[in-house]
């Protein structure tokens, strides 16, 4: 009996450990020993892979006099979750000389039941990345994580069933050996999100949906404040349809952080859509816990956190926005670890501006008397566009609609397009400066790509010291006017473009 070395990864929300597994065997009464800061699913294993091994057709360790001793390194990183289960089957087999392999390049992963068969796990994707990145040439994954594996190029993705299909894969000398051919690449399609609401389905609200179409193509930060009723959620999930799709590299990292968190639906380049109920707590919209754990911001990078009923909110969760909304990352440390979460998305917040309904039409006063304890300055001066949505006009909701006029038909299209023209000219403004959208320009990249004209600076200046800008509301004023000017397809940046940004400046 010889000392046989499987190789597996536990994964993290950003990428993945690579674990050796050790199994040694040695005479005496039955025992069986998983160390290496093993989590309690791994403790479980013992069981789980004791049936599969008997249930495969070898004999179970439990019915073999000797102690089994199965180590994890590096013993210093915590191990939890039961994709371990294959590789350490593999591995004690291999020790015991049950069966033959040469896997010095090989990384298995994934769950087993009672009779072999081999169940999804979670995390698939970092640990198939990490294995392609430290040289590892095949890998070894459930059946229904097949898909998802095979989104990373450079590598084999082998899909199987069972433990009986992973041994007849790998031990060549054996009878009935079938080499499985490895999935194909897995291609990302272009989707945009066909949301339940769409722009032309909602009455009125022209400045609003205009605010948005800004929002989309710059990824600016929103608040939508108005009355009960007056189409504010709509406004929201309208919002989702006309983002575009994300790229490859954006797809793979929404995927991974997904796949970690357990709540992925499958591929897809559709920006995430996150809407926590205001009852969440701080950990759950931040994240943490005493091994940190991502939490809403998180879940929603490259995507949309749709934060209802903004005020109702807890204090303390709120203020914690002020880092993601800032750095675009959430930074976590607990007593155990320290974890930096990415948190790039945009924030579309919506509220009534008192409890009490509708009583007159300035918001901004409403919000001041009911709220002032609940929303920050700091938060407001991080949010780039407000949007007000009043009432619509009962003869605007009875209106019949002309089902052949385009632009009533087609609008959604039509933003669409438009977005998509303004994106790519801000991707080439930022070509060589790591960014791709003026919502993420910082006061330096507003200095060197953005040049203003003798009369913009002049109604910049009047405007910064009228209002009494801040230097980051004042950066942020020339964001959203260079994002309506995108829209235009201007490459100047006009008196008119600054005066519709003052229109949706924030109203404190």
């Amino acid at each position: 009996m010889n000392i046989a070395r499987v190789y597996a990864a536990q994964p993290s929300l950003i990428g993945a450990d690579v674990v050796t597994i050790e199994t040694d065997l040695s005479r005496g009464l039955f025992s069986f020993a998983v160390v290496g800061l093993p989590g309690k699913a791994i403790e479980e294993a013992r069981d789980r892979v004791n049936s599969a091994i008997k249930n495969s057709g070898f004999k179970s360790p439990k019915s073999q006099n000797h102690r089994v001793i199965i180590s994890l390194a590096p013993a210093d990183l915590k191990k939890d979750g039961p994709l371990f289960d294959l590789p350490m089957a593999i591995s004690y087999l291999i020790s015991s000389g049950s069966i033959e392999a040469q896997i010095e390049k090989t990384i298995f992963i994934g769950e087993l039941g009672l009779d072999g068969a081999l169940r999804p796990i979670r995390g698939v994707l970092p640990i198939v990345r990490t294995a392609r990145d430290k040289g590892f040439s095949e890998i070894i994954v459930p059946y229904e994580n097949r898909e998802e594996s095979a989104l990373i190029p450079g590598i084999r993705v082998i899909a199987a069933r069972s433990l009986s299909e992973v041994i007849s894969h790998i031990d060549t000398h054996r009878d009935g050996h079938v080499l499985k051919e490895p999935e194909p690449p897995t291609q990302i399609p272009t989707l945009w999100d066909d949301a339940t609401v769409r722009l032309e389905d909602i009455r009125g609200q022209e400045s609003a949906k205009r605010g948005l179409m800004i929002a989309a193509a710059g990824r600016h930060n929103i608040i939508m404040v108005g009355p009960p009723g007056t189409g504010k959620t709509m406004l929201a999930r309208a919002f989702q349809g006309i983002l575009p799709p994300l790229s490859v590299d954006e797809a793979l990292e929404v995927t991974s952080i997904h796949s970690v968190a357990g709540t992925g639906n499958g591929v897809s380049s559709r920006p995430p859509f996150r809407s926590p109920h205001h009852t969440a707590s701080y950990t759950a919209l931040v994240g943490g816990g005493t091994h940190p754990k991502p939490g809403e911001v998180t879940l929603a990078h490259h995507g949309v956190l749709f934060l209802d009923e903004f005020p109702e909110f807890e204090r303390r969760a709120i203020d914690a926005l002020r880092q993601p909304l800032e750095d675009r990352v959430v930074s976590i440390s607990r007593v155990h670890s320290t974890a930096i979460f990415p948190a790039d998305f945009i924030l579309v917040a919506a509220m009534n501006p008192s409890r009490g309904g509708d009583a007159g039409n300035d918001y901004a006063a409403q919000m001041l008397e009911t709220y002032k304890n609940k929303i920050s300055g700091p938060i407001l001066d991080r949010i780039d566009l407000w949007l007000q949505v009043p009432h619509v006009d009962f003869e605007t909701l009875v209106e019949k609609r002309d089902p052949t006029t385009t632009s009533e038909r087609n609008e959604t299209e039509e933003i669409r397009a438009r977005i998509l023209r303004a994106r790519e000219r801000e991707r080439i403004r930022f070509t060589s400066r790591g960014i791709s959208t003026n919502g993420e320009m910082s006061a330096r990249d507003i200095e060197e790509c953005i040049e203003l004209g003798k009369s913009v600076s002049e109604l910049l200046k009047q405007s910064a010291q009228k209002l009494q800008l801040s230097p980051r509301s004042y950066h942020r004023l020339i964001k959203v006017a260079r994002t309506i000017a995108d829209l235009e397809d201007s490459d100047e940046l006009k008196e008119t473009h600054v005066l519709e940004a003052l229109h949706f400046r924030v109203k404190t």
